[in-house]
């Protein structure tokens, strides 16, 4: 009898066990239900009102006498702000609208694509040729590798003497070579390829020589054409140094003395001492505030949703750090 009464209890506690963790659930999901329709609203509320407001702070067409200034700001490279597409786009509207007086290119970037920077400096050329303009290079924390090579175009270079210039050189990724550490340990490799060389960079192959020579002549052959540019951009500006163009990067101080800058100034001073108009219009091509609002509300329903798993406490910490 008594232990008929034991399994009884304990039956009953396991049922009110089940019961409290039921409720503590449901409680939950109330609560997450809620969150995720306050979200919904404010999402839809702001994505509405920039809709009907977003562009309202823009001059869509100036008008007055004014600096044009395009960013380019980051890695330069597709899909990136810094993109070739959306520099160049600035840089049209603000050549071909006769209220800019004189272009500032605002830049602060590490590099990227020898490809995407090859074409805004065309294009700057290009845009040079068809309106009389100049068109100036402000280099804020840093101008090097890409972000130099489209500087170069410029008619004059100017930064702060704490600026990092140069760095005129390529290089072609970065990786490491196992196949020795394989061989050691007794692991096969096994690859099936079609074309001698399509296994090229595999790092768990070795590198031929042949392979190893067609490389660098590919990067010899970039480099020389970012020497050219360099050139034809600066011209005699630019001190008979071969440290120059060696993949070295300086301060501004020292930039200045090796001509790659033509001396320290911001945008705004050039605005006001070099063109003579303070009044500056930003002609960058940014996200439009919509989208900018969707990969801000992307992110904020990522993490909820990381914290929700349990999977997202940690890079929270991280990132408040």
């Amino acid at each position: 009898m008594s232990n008929l009464k034991d399994s009884d209890g304990k039956e009953w506690q396991l049922l009110e066990k089940m019961m409290m963790t039921t409720a503590v659930e449901q409680r939950r999901a109330r609560r997450w239900s809620v969150f995720f329709k306050l979200l919904t609203f404010g999402y839809l509320f702001g994505v509405g009102y920039l809709l009907m407001n977003g562009d309202s702070k823009l001059p869509s067409s100036p008008s007055k006498s004014h600096t044009a200034v395009v960013d380019v700001y980051g890695v330069i490279a597709d899909g990136q702000e810094a993109s070739a597409d959306n520099i160049v786009q600035g840089l049209r509207e603000a050549f071909e609208n006769d209220a800019a007086k004189a272009i500032i290119l605002r830049i602060n970037s590490p590099g990227g694509s020898a490809v995407h920077s090859d074409y805004v400096f065309a294009e700057i050329k290009r845009l040079q040729v068809l309106y009389p303009k100049k068109l100036y290079a402000v280099i804020s924390d840093i101008g090097a590798s890409g972000g130099y090579y489209i500087a170069a175009a410029a008619d004059e270079i100017y930064a702060n003497p704490a600026s990092i210039v140069g760095s005129i050189g390529v290089r072609l990724g970065g990786g490491f070579g196992f196949e020795k550490l394989m061989k050691k340990i007794g692991v096969e490799r096994r690859m099936l390829t079609a074309g001698e060389h399509k296994a090229l960079l595999d790092p768990f192959s070795p590198l031929k020589e042949g392979e190893m020579r067609h490389m660098q002549r590919m990067l010899d052959g970039v480099h020389q054409q970012f020497i050219m540019r360099v050139k034809d951009g600066r011209g005699e500006r630019l001190k008979p140094d071969p440290k120059i163009f060696s993949g070295l990067f300086w301060n501004g101080s020292d930039a200045k003395d090796l001509g790659l800058i033509d001396g320290f100034s911001s945008a705004g001073a050039v605005a006001r001492d070099k063109i003579g108009v303070e009044e500056i219009v930003d002609y960058t091509v940014r996200p439009s505030p919509v989208e900018q609002l969707m990969e801000r509300m992307g992110v904020a329903v990522a993490e909820a949703l990381a914290m929700r798993l349990g999977v997202g406490s940690h890079r929270s910490i991280e990132s408040r750090l």
